[in-house]
């Protein structure tokens, strides 16, 4: 089984490319963060036409969450449970058979004073409950998306000078291990554990893909027994290469289930 996810930064701006990726790489599954449209103008009939069911919830400019797949979801759910309606549009749950799948577009933060900020560490807690309250860690369940953080020095080109950055800052990267102490194995990093590894490429550096100026933000994060399944995980950065593309690309992972 081939999944994949994507950080889109507008859906609709990146249709080809995501309707060309599909078409090469043949994935089962694939998330989508960032669609940034209302659901009544969610662009369909291409993944139709393809072959995909779309399952998505979002909003217009802004935020917004899509799975693609070839099997029709036995199980959806959007947001949490307690009542904030604008996590709807940045958590979307599947489930497929004994697979559960956890589509989420982490809050960035902005600012480490701003208040955005603090709504990320929060969102984070309460995404390790999302987890508690639904899952056990012996369950197939990947956690996948734009997860905003960089776990570690070998996650940015720049790392040194990154300290007060809202996707490395300690407090956000504290909140990202606990919620990853849950029950999560990062499957990426069981086949690439050296650095120089990036799914978002800042559309302010010039020839950041070629120059290796990048972060790894993006992520497929499963439990023991679905990691264990697991026989590939990679970067795929040709589409970051394409004309007007989203400053993010694809990650892959492939499972033997």
């Amino acid at each position: 089984m081939k999944i994949a996810t994507f950080n889109a930064n507008s859906i609709r701006a990146r249709m080809d490319i995501v309707i060309q990726w599909l078409d090469r790489h043949d994935p089962d599954l694939l998330c989508i963060q960032e669609t940034k449209v209302r659901d009544e103008e969610f662009p369909l009939a291409p993944f139709e036409e393809a072959g995909y069911r779309v399952t998505f919830r979002g909003e217009k400019s802004y935020n917004g969450v899509a799975v693609i797949s070839k099997q029709k979801p036995d199980k959806v759910r959007c947001g949490f449970e307690d009542g904030e309606s604008a996590d709807e549009t940045r958590l979307l749950y599947t489930k497929f058979g004994p697979l559960h799948v956890v589509n989420t577009y982490v809050p960035q933060g902005r600012e480490i004073d701003h208040e955005m900020f603090k709504y990320k560490i929060r969102w984070l807690a309460r995404l390790e409950e999302f987890f508690s309250r639904h899952f056990t860690p012996r369950m197939k369940v990947l956690w996948l998306g734009d997860l905003n953080v960089a776990r570690d020095e070998r996650d940015i080109h720049n790392a040194e000078k990154q300290a007060n950055h809202v996707c490395y800052h300690d407090d956000a990267r504290h909140a990202f291990e606990k919620t990853i102490s849950w029950g999560f194995i990062d499957v990426f990093r069981e086949f690439h554990a050296d650095k120089g590894h990036y799914t978002f490429f800042d559309y302010r550096v010039r020839d950041a893909v070629k120059r290796g100026m990048g972060w790894r933000i993006d992520y497929l994060m499963a439990t023991p027994s679905l990691a264990r399944r697991c026989t590939e995980a990679a970067i795929d950065l040709e589409p970051r290469l394409e004309a007007k593309p989203s400053d993010h690309t694809f990650l892959v992972g492939e499972f033997d289930l």
